[in-house]
């Protein structure tokens, strides 16, 4: 398996299928439309086929590809795939199609529309397999330029406004990362994952950094932590964790629901699993030092973004601020985790129960998050891009089979037991409370808050009278039921079988938490 480059070849698939759609004349929209699906569907299977491959016994990176690259620079060509990246992978491939179907009307430049869509997911998947700053940077940034048109050309009356926002926000993140990168490559000469870490662990790399990049008069504690903020600061612009949060409810009301499926299902995640890949690692003992003020950032982001969603009249911007509830979860298991520096008793069962929690609940969220805001595109479609709660109701009448599936997104949202909201969510919060309690206790609050605020939801949407305007409107098609179908069926297996997926995690979590031990 190793012999051949199947990472690469996921990573060039729909990189190469975007550049032929861009050749398809403007008038053949039909042919663009089923071709860029078909490739959606090729590279979804052969993700399955690398997953089916995959060793799930093993923690270790595995189909590494490892190449010169820059060697003045000490870049390489360095990919590979532990369990982290391949939960991340498969979750990309499936919402591609998906938000591909959720489009499938759309008749405005559709072969460019298409072909961004693979281009933002050829950097998904670079920013998943690479694991040198280099190369994972280059896709960090490529997955920013096709967002940025898409949004940019297909969004709402505000899309302009929207757009700049969004690339302005993770521009400036992205510069403090790069920055904080490149002081630490003056500083030890590496931009590998797994060396940095090696060297954090063992200290020099904090030694190492003070000695040749003594600023200021800043002790080389400091000096950690001013690096450590930088890497911070770009990480949490993408996820968004507040108070970095602005641009998110704007950009998530404005682009189409098909990209905003992607943003919030796939694109988020990059943040997430840049906390998991390279702040923990690098940074234990900065997170450790921060750790107070990073739980009370990850606790307002759950507490503070439910309330604002609860007040929501608009159902984009209520799911926007979901999301960004969703996220914080997974925030608050990673801060959490970081008490194994301390040497506490059980520290990890509870630091694996945790991390695997948070990337479940990574998976998870992106299923349910992008279903929910396809069932959103279905009533744009229908109202004529109407999205306000106050002129929905009684739509239960009109479109039983869309309120039923509907109704399974949304209490695997919120977490009902039985379906694979609740797993990760109980994980979390498991391991958090073994952890620091008293963050669990003051984060529980964003749990019954969301409950309240997406079960209004879904009563303003399809109980209560209904309106002559929405008595005609026709229940979901066959092509609508199949799109959210294979989605639906995982939030249901999931909920009784997270194994599925755990058994996946669950050796890369250990070999973090190995990393993590003193």
């Amino acid at each position: 398996m190793n012999s051949f480059p199947f990472i690469t070849l996921l990573t060039l698939l729909p990189l190469v299928s975007g550049v032929l759609l861009l050749g398809v004349e403007k008038q053949r929209q039909a042919l663009a439309r089923h071709l860029g699906f078909g490739c959606s569907l090729l590279t979804l299977a052969l993700a399955l086929f690398v997953g089916s491959q995959f060793d799930s016994s093993s923690g270790e990176l595995q189909m590494v590809e490892r190449h010169s690259w820059i060697s003045s620079l000490g870049v390489e060509y360095f990919v590979g795939v532990d369990g982290l990246s391949l939960v991340m992978l498969l979750l990309t491939a499936l919402l591609v199609p998906m938000s591909m179907l959720a489009a499938w009307k759309l008749e405005d430049r559709t072969h460019t529309f298409l072909a961004l869509i693979l281009f933002l997911q050829a950097g998904l998947f670079g920013t998943f397999t690479a694991q040198n700053f280099i190369h994972w940077f280059l896709f960090w940034e490529l997955s920013l330029v096709p967002a940025f048109f898409l949004v940019k050309l297909w969004g709402g009356p505000e899309r302009g406004k929207a757009a700049i926002q969004f690339f302005v926000y993770t521009m400036v993140g992205s510069v403090a990362l790069l920055l904080a990168f490149l002081g630490m490559y003056l500083a030890v000469g590496t931009f590998d994952f797994q060396k940095l870490a090696e060297l954090a662990k063992s200290g020099e790399l904090v030694n190492r950094m003070s000695l040749n990049l003594g600023w200021y008069d800043l002790s080389k504690e400091q000096l950690a932590l001013v690096i450590a903020f930088g890497v911070f600061l770009g990480l949490a612009v993408k996820v968004p964790l507040m108070p970095f949060h602005g641009w998110l409810p704007k950009t998530y009301a404005t682009a189409p629901s098909a990209i905003t499926m992607l943003l919030t299902g796939a694109m988020s995640k990059m943040g997430v699993y840049g906390f998991l890949r390279i702040f923990l690692p690098i940074f234990q003992e900065q997170i450790l030092q921060m750790q107070t003020w990073l739980l009370w950032l990850a606790i307002a982001t759950i507490v503070m973004s439910a309330l604002a969603a609860s007040v929501q009249t608009d159902l984009r911007k209520l799911l926007a601020y979901s999301s960004i509830n969703h996220l914080g979860y997974c925030l608050l298991g990673v801060f959490a985790s970081a008490c194994s520096l301390d040497g506490k008793s059980g520290w990890s069962v509870e630091a694996s129960a945790v991390l695997g929690g948070t990337v479940l609940q990574m998976f998870n969220h992106g299923i349910t998050a992008a279903l929910l805001f396809c069932f959103v595109a279905y009533l744009e479609e229908r109202g004529g891009g109407e999205t306000d709660l106050t002129k929905f109701g009684g739509l239960r009448a009109a479109m039983p089979v869309f309120c039923g599936l509907m109704g399974v997104a949304t209490f695997a949202s919120l977490g009902l037991p039985g379906l694979s909201g609740f797993v990760g969510e109980f994980l979390i919060f498991k391991g958090t409370f073994g952890l620091v309690a008293w963050s669990a206790v003051l984060a529980t609050p964003g749990l019954l808050i969301t409950a309240i605020f997406l079960l209004r939801m879904y009563q303003q949407v399809f109980y209560g009278p209904l309106s002559t305007k929405h008595a005609g409107w026709k229940d979901l098609d066959l092509r609508e039921r199949f799109t959210v179908l294979p989605a639906l069926l995982l939030v249901l297996i999931l909920g009784v079988y997270p194994q599925l997926l755990m058994g996946l995690i669950n050796p890369t979590v250990t070999k973090l938490v190995e990393g993590l031990a003193r």
